[in-house]
């Protein structure tokens, strides 16, 4: 096994974490997943909480590090993630490669397909939904009955404008997950730019890009965007 992965356990209650019951199983279970090759776990996260349950701060701890340090999630047995359907969706949207160590199968493409398996009936129905109305618009279009502007080019402009929105998303979510980062940056005296991006490369953090290296002009750039997003709310608010 090669690569970066953030470790995630979970312990059912207080008892248990603080005994250590059932949390060396999962580590074992991790360490042996991994091999103890090349593999490296960049951090670690424990969440004393039910499995009912979707609110649970460590795994967003552990999702944002994982978008950080662009590295894997792992978590020991797939029960030990969630119960909730709801909840799966919200993990596939959270942009993070996620593995199971009593599944070893479930990685990249292959995993990710049967996570969305596993949270597919809503997003199944879509789907009958639009293949239905493709085919009565194509029926109607046979009749002859005219269907009004250039729909080809509209959906394509949608289309487009989908595709920036969501860009812009990931973007904004990167500055966030990044946020508390350079802030603790400047705590430790480095306050411009350019030596937040050394503090960043030396920290082993990549860019959005994977690169290694860090550079001024990028941390401007989420700069802005944190200060935008800021603006944002308080015109809200």
């Amino acid at each position: 096994m090669k690569g970066k992965f953030v470790a995630y356990y979970r312990v059912s209650t207080r008892k248990q974490g603080a005994s250590g019951l059932g949390l060396e199983a999962q580590r074992t279970a991790v360490a042996t997943y991994l091999g103890g090759r090349t593999a490296r776990v960049v951090v670690e996260f424990t969440e004393v909480e039910s499995g009912r349950r979707s609110d649970r701060p460590a795994l967003e701890r552990a999702l944002t590090a994982a978008r950080v340090h662009q590295a894997a999630l792992v978590v020991a047995k797939v029960d030990r993630l969630t119960r909730s359907v709801a909840f799966l969706s919200r993990l596939l949207e959270a942009g993070v490669d996620v593995r199971f160590a009593d599944l070893p199968a479930m990685e990249g493409p292959t995993g990710r397909f049967m996570l969305q398996q596993m949270a597919a009936v809503a997003e199944l129905e879509a789907g009958l939904i639009s293949s239905r109305t493709k085919a009565a618009l194509e029926a109607a279009k046979a009749r002859g009955q005219s269907l009004g502007g250039n729909r080809g080019s509209t959906l394509s402009s949608k289309a487009r404008a989908s595709g920036r929105d969501r860009q812009a998303a990931i973007a904004q979510r990167r500055a966030n997950d990044l946020a508390p980062l350079i802030e603790e940056v400047r705590a430790a005296g480095h306050k411009s730019p350019t030596e937040i991006a050394r503090a960043l490369t030396e920290r082993g953090i990549p860019t959005a890009r994977g690169h290694r290296e860090w550079s001024a002009p990028q941390i401007i750039r989420i700069e802005a965007r944190l200060q935008r997003a800021t603006r944002e709310l308080q015109r809200r608010g």
